[in-house]
């Protein structure tokens, strides 16, 4: 009975986890399909102005903070630390988990911006930035990072209550990110989506492939 039951359960948590991947899989290569045929434009530019209305001095330099903590040297050194905390508190497979993620987010990342090849927007740029636009690696990266580090706190956590409170608390942050890329005028709209949809898509991937690594440790 226990093992139908188990068998059950990995069926319906692998059918989801498939409708998941899928859904950021079809929204990923939707963008892609308008990016290719140049209707995205109207779209880009309207979600531009119409965030950048809000552009002040103050509200400049809170976005600046929070696009750093989506920055490549940011989210590096807090890998490093949560991998540190992880391998002394002996939780060396989520440390792993940790490690693979991100470390291959990363560079999956690099490959989609080579492959694609976008240009960054001219429209008011706030600060500088160097390298392609598609998709964003801060919207990906602070995805995979910050997700990472919701499903380890559902993972660990005991309360419910913290669960979701950290689980919404680091999702809104992610969206903020996003936001602050479009603001700043160094990604369009579509990058940002398209950042969430690949990260999203991969870090559903490694948390299927880290369950399956933690089940066949227990069998």
């Amino acid at each position: 009975m226990n093992r139908k039951n188990l068998t059950l359960k990995n069926i319906i948590y692998l059918t989801l986890a498939a409708a998941i991947i899928g859904g950021f899989v079809l929204l990923f290569i939707e963008i892609v399909d308008e990016l290719k045929e140049n209707e995205l434009i109207r779209f880009d530019e309207a979600v531009i102005q119409y965030v950048q209305a809000f552009i002040s001095p103050r509200l400049t330099e809170y976005m600046s903070v929070i696009t750093f903590l989506g920055s490549v040297k940011w989210l590096a050194f807090s890998v490093i630390m949560a991998v540190v905390l992880l391998f002394i508190f002996k939780k060396n497979s989520l440390a792993w988990f940790m490690v693979l993620s991100s470390g291959l987010g990363a560079l999956f990342n690099l490959l989609l911006k080579w492959i694609f090849k976008r240009e960054r927007p001219d429209i008011r740029p706030l600060i500088e930035e160097q390298g392609f636009s598609f998709p964003s690696g801060h919207s990906m990266g602070s995805f995979i990072f910050y997700g990472s580090l919701a499903y380890m706190i559902i993972h660990l956590a005991k309360r419910k209550r913290w669960k979701t409170a950290w689980t919404v608390m680091l999702g809104c942050f992610i969206i903020m990110i996003g936001l602050s890329r479009i603001y700043l005028g160094v990604h369009f709209p579509s990058d940002v989506i398209a950042g969430f949809a690949a990260g999203g898509a991969w870090l559903t991937i490694m948390i299927i492939g880290f369950r399956y690594y933690e089940y066949r440790k227990n069998v």
